[in-house]
């Protein structure tokens, strides 16, 4: 079930007229409203929106640095995410108590958050309690519901980014034997594994089973306890596609994120968060060439971006992000008019009490240095 049905949420049928407007029409009424709404007003872009929504960003970035740019903006009563769903309520649980935070599209979920469902997450910890009694600390990547961090908070555990995942498992070891990592297997085991722990010592937990999987090792030798959850964008990277760039052009770099699987993470030559990429790419010599594994409208922002160096797809088909693709020039019009109105549609409200353990998980990493 997806976040905006456990919260209530009702998706508007968006007019007519925004469906069928040409592009010019759709850009300068865009560019009138932002005027208009002033500093009133601020845009946030995930870095996997397409274009023609992001050129009307005020600020680009990751979910949670986009978060935190939103609520740092306070003479802004206006925040409109142009991500998915679990971004806007990260946004809306670290803004000021006046600001409200839109969504333009409420069908814009994410499909890795969706596998971490709060009511089967309360059941496995139940069950893992049992199991390995008082030994264990949740630990949820910020893809994830406001209920899933906020039932970290409630825990002890914290949340994590794909920049910092390395240093909030070495807090969380200190506080635990053992880590229940949500929502995404890769990204946990991939850091783990990085840190020097033995594939042999993390199981993975499948919520529609109720029972371990990959279990290699003894379970009570268990170290983390991963959560059967994945990205479905960067799921369709695989070791195949890396054996065949290499194979046309081995002076080919293979640059991937951390949430690929792991066979493709120990093929590349790097991985890394989306910033640890855009880095890389903008730190990197002239006819340096990169075959880049993540989502497909930020490798090809890349390679426009940076004519200098030749860089494509590591898939040859494309993977976009399709639940972010829902945020178009319509649905934004429709958000910035219906302020303009004085009647904001698509509103991201937590309730109070899963906000608060929700910015306890937040800010236990945020004190992390």
């Amino acid at each position: 079930m997806m976040a905006m049905d456990l919260l209530g949420y009702v998706d508007m049928e968006m007019p007519e007229q925004y469906r069928t407007m040409g592009s010019e029409e759709l850009d300068a009424r865009i560019r009138s409203a932002k005027e208009r709404l002033g500093k009133d007003l601020v845009i946030l872009g995930h870095h996997y929106q397409r274009d023609d929504v992001i050129k009307f960003a005020d600020f680009r970035g990751d979910s949670l640095r986009l978060a935190r740019i939103g609520s740092e903006q306070k003479e802004a009563k206006y925040i409109i995410f142009c991500g998915v769903h679990f971004m806007a309520e990260t946004a809306d649980t670290l803004a000021q108590d006046e600001q409200l935070v839109i969504l333009p599209d409420l069908r814009a979920g994410c499909s890795m958050a969706d596998m971490a469902d709060i009511e089967e997450v309360e059941e496995a910890w139940e069950v893992l309690q049992e199991e390995f009694g008082d030994t264990i600390i949740p630990v949820t990547y910020v893809n994830s519901t406001a209920a899933i961090k906020a039932f970290v908070g409630r825990h002890g555990g914290t949340t994590c980014t794909s920049s910092n995942a390395h240093l909030v498992l070495e807090w969380a070891f200190k506080q635990k034997k053992r880590i229940l990592f949500l929502p995404d297997q890769h990204l946990g085991r991939n850091t783990a594994y990085k840190m020097g722990i033995p594939l042999e010592q993390m199981v993975i937990w499948n919520p529609q089973s109720g029972q371990f999987e990959e279990n290699k090792g003894s379970l009570q030798d268990t170290r983390m306890i991963l959560w059967k959850g994945h990205c479905s964008v960067h799921q369709k990277f695989t070791p195949e596609q890396i054996h065949r760039i290499r194979k046309q052009d081995p002076e080919m770099k293979v640059i991937v994120h951390p949430e690929c699987s792991f066979e493709v993470v120990q093929l590349a030559d790097q991985a890394g968060s989306t910033d640890y990429i855009i880095k890389t790419i903008e730190a990197a010599p002239p006819g340096s060439k990169w075959a880049i594994g993540t989502e497909v409208n930020l490798v090809h922002r890349l390679a426009e971006e940076h004519p200098e160096q030749k860089i494509v797809l590591l898939s040859t088909t494309m993977c976009p992000c399709l639940t972010m693709n829902r945020i178009d020039r319509p649905h934004l019009l429709w958000a910035l008019e219906s302020i303009l109105e004085g009647r904001p549609i698509h509103r991201i409200e937590v309730d109070e009490e899963t906000k608060k353990w929700s910015k306890v998980a937040l800010d236990r990493m945020l004190s992390l240095k």
